[in-house]
C-alpha cells in the first residue's frame, strides 16, 4: 500500500510540473482612441486627427482629417481602415509590439497606404507609429492610443 501511494504522489507531482497550454487572451475592447498626431514636412507641418477607431473583428475603421500648415488647401478628410490580425491582437494583450497594415481613401477617392505599429505601455494604452503614403510622399506620425 505505501508503494502505491508513493507512486500516486510522484505521478501527481510530474503532472503538476508540466507547463499549462493556454490560448492567448484577446482583449475585449471595441474602440481605440488616438490623440491628434503631428509631423513635419518641408516648410510646414501636418496634423492628423481621427475619430475613435471602431473594431469589427480584425478591422478598425474611422474617419480622419489631415490639416496642412501653412498650406491649408492641401488638407484632406476621408476614411481609414487598419487591419490587426488575431496574432497581433494576442501580442498586444501580452504587452508586445504589434504591426498593422491598412488603407485610407480621401474625399476625392484617392487611395492612401497605411502601415505602422502599436507598442503597449500598459493594458489600456501605449504608443503608436503610423506611416501614410500620400501621392508618393511618406508621412510618419507618432502618438499615443488608448483602448475604450
Amino acid at each position: 500500500m505505501p508503494r502505491s501511494i508513493l507512486c500516486l504522489f510522484l505521478l501527481l507531482g510530474a503532472v503538476a510540473s508540466l507547463p499549462a497550454q493556454t490560448a492567448p487572451v484577446l482583449t475585449s475592447w471595441d474602440r481605440i482612441v488616438i490623440l491628434p498626431m503631428k509631423t513635419s514636412i518641408y516648410v510646414g507641418s501636418v496634423t492628423l486627427t481621427t475619430e475613435a477607431l471602431v473594431r469589427s473583428g480584425s478591422t478598425l475603421s474611422s474617419t480622419y482629417e489631415a490639416k496642412v500648415w501653412p498650406w491649408f488647401f492641401w488638407g484632406e478628410t476621408g476614411k481609414i481602415t487598419i487591419t490587426l490580425s488575431d496574432a497581433a491582437l494576442a501580442s498586444l494583450s501580452r504587452g508586445e509590439r504589434a504591426e498593422f497594415t491598412g488603407e485610407a481613401t480621401n474625399q476625392k477617392k484617392k487611395p492612401r497606404t497605411v502601415t505602422g505599429y502599436a507598442q503597449p505601455a500598459d493594458a489600456s494604452a501605449g504608443k503608436i507609429k503610423v506611416r501614410i503614403i500620400a501621392d508618393g510622399v511618406e508621412l510618419v506620425f507618432t502618438g499615443t492610443y488608448r483602448f475604450k
